[in-house]
């Protein structure tokens, strides 16, 4: 397994992730999204894993004012707003390969092992 959790370190279900995989001793990279934005290739493969970017969006983001602009725009610009503005995304977001998930899922993550 090849596991990535971006979040951020104040966030307490990354913390609940991050705990999930030391317990069981599986080695992860974690990304602090406050440090390091993710790449356009890894949001377009975490999107496509995930059925589509709109399940990256945390509907109760702080950034109210990007978050309602966010609705505002047409489809087609929606994906790139959300791009440029990653403190809209749902955390954590573990990534394993081809797979991933957002939020705390320790289900899936179970069919991972």
């Amino acid at each position: 397994m090849n596991i990535q959790i971006f979040g951020t370190s104040k966030c307490f279900d990354t913390k609940k992730a991050q705990r999930y995989f030391k317990e069981r001793s599986i080695k992860f990279q974690m990304i602090d999204l406050k440090e390091k934005e993710m790449s356009r290739g890894e949001f377009e493969n975490v999107a496509r894993a995930l059925g589509g970017w709109e399940k990256l969006v945390d509907p109760n983001a702080k950034d109210k004012q990007t978050l309602a602009l966010l609705d505002a725009l047409v489809d087609w610009q929606k994906e790139d707003k959300l791009f440029e503005n990653q403190q809209l995304f749902l955390t954590p977001i573990v990534r394993n390969g081809r797979k991933a998930t957002v939020g705390y899922q320790p289900d899936v993550w179970k069919t991972w092992e």
